[in-house]
């Protein structure tokens, strides 16, 4: 099949790729020249484990391609997908929908058969027929159908997550868009993997309620890692019997400085926003929002103390700057709070992370990179551990421990047992809820 893959951010670069690797023809649209040359030139302009050689042997297999003339692209496609940023819209917490309608538009002014439009984007519920309104009023005379079949993509783990996924939904108003849909993901119903079909509202509203479900285990560990704290309880154990259970479940249950990320904040936000158009109040979706934003400044607290009250004159190490490992995403990352909060109380902050310095460097004013972590322990009053890369996993405590002018750890991920911090020479360990 011929699919055209509109936006070559996050989700429509894995996407595209992915669908090209089942065997169709995948043109990738952008308006932005530079990501097209760079594309054209084989280099990925995010960072996704294998995505670059999996992107090149599709290119290299004549499956792939990209440009930025969506009308020449559009020509003959049967499914193209609308994969554009829908970013959190500033001072009410609305998604952002003017790409995708922009999206919409020249679709609408591109196309000449019959097509299925697919929208690949995070979109409140009602979207896709405003999608469909938006074509129709360009076109009437085109026919076409709509289509919702939202991501479930992890960074970091995308490529996995697209080709054995836990499910597929798809919401669809015709037979005939599921026929084509159905096509499309052929390859995964042979493998078994399941495909839900649901009505359009359904499918978009699958996407909100899985993310700010995610969110809420997050929060809800990480609330009761505070009262862990208070009452001498370990929260990773607490967590491990909590998991142990069928009903629950282990993942997303592990206490940290709080979510981040381009999917939670601007979802969760999202959906808070939707119910209050709908007079139907998230509640406990808009105290996870405000539980999670208190979490990120008590790590702030934690290290203030770690540090005799004050880190102004301290020199801190942060290891870990992304949201989470295997990616160079810094959207909301915790790390956008309390590094900033560290050097406007007058630490001294050098910062390791093995992706993070591309964003990094403009988000993060007034900090030095190191690309060792070891260097950056050298005279270091304190150790920060934001995010759990496998470098950080391993590393040699002891060493460590010499190189500081103080060695203080806060291991805000929990790598570390704390027995094991305070033998390597650690004078003080904290870690979260325990």
């Amino acid at each position: 099949m011929k699919i055209v893959m509109i936006g070559t951010g996050y989700v429509g670069l894995v996407s595209g790729v992915c669908f090209s690797d089942f065997g169709h023809e995948v043109i990738c649209v952008d308006k932005d020249p530079r990501k097209i040359e760079m594309l054209e030139a084989g280099q990925v302009p995010i960072y996704e484990p294998g995505l670059d050689q999996l992107m090149a042997k599709n290119v290299a297999a004549g499956r792939l391609s990209f440009t930025g003339d969506l009308a020449a692209a559009v020509d003959g496609a049967e499914a193209i997908f609308i994969a554009v940023g829908t970013p959190t819209r500033r001072g009410d917490g609305h998604a952002d929908l003017s790409y995708v309608m922009a999206a919409a538009e020249e679709i609408a002014h591109a196309m000449t058969d019959y097509a299925v439009v697919v929208t690949k984007s995070t979109v409140p519920v009602g979207t896709n027929r405003q999608v469909k309104q938006v074509i129709k009023k360009a076109r009437p005379d085109l026919e076409f159908d709509v289509a919702s079949n939202p991501e479930f993509l992890r960074e970091g783990a995308a490529i996995d997550d697209f080709m054995r996924p836990d499910r597929v939904v798809v919401g669809v108003t015709s037979e005939r868009a599921q026929e084509v849909m159905g096509e499309i993901y052929r390859p995964l119903f042979l493998r078994e993997f399941p495909i839900q079909y649901t009505d359009l509202e359904t499918a978009e509203m699958i996407k909100y309620a899985a993310n700010a479900f995610l969110a809420t285990k997050i929060t809800f560990v990480n609330e009761i890692a505070r009262l862990c704290e208070k009452t001498g309880a370990d929260v990773k154990q607490v967590a491990r019997g909590m998991g142990l259970d069928g009903r629950i479940g282990n993942k997303f249950l592990h206490a940290g400085p709080g979510y981040g990320g381009s999917c939670f904040p601007k979802d969760t936000k999202a959906l808070a926003r939707i119910g209050q158009d709908y007079s139907c109040p998230m509640e406990i979706v808009e105290t996870v929002i405000k539980v999670n934003e208190d979490i990120k400044r008590r790590m702030i607290d934690k290290i203030e103390d770690l540090c005799d009250g004050s880190v102004n004159g301290k020199t801190i190490a942060v290891f870990g700057v992304t949201f989470k490992p295997n990616t160079d995403d810094m959207r909301d990352a915790p790390s956008l709070t309390i590094v900033p909060a560290l050097v406007g109380a007058g630490a001294k902050v050098k910062v390791v992370d093995p992706q993070g310095r591309t964003e990094g460097e403009h988000l993060l004013p007034g900090v030095h990179w190191v690309q060792d972590p070891y260097k950056a322990a050298a005279k270091a009053d304190c150790i920060v551990i934001l995010t759990e890369w496998n470098e950080f996993r391993g590393l040699d405590l002891k060493k460590l421990a010499k190189k500081m002018a103080s060695p203080r750890m806060a291991d805000l991920r929990n790598i570390y047992h704390p027995k094991d911090a305070k033998k390597a020479g650690f004078e003080a360990y904290t870690g979260v809820g325990r």
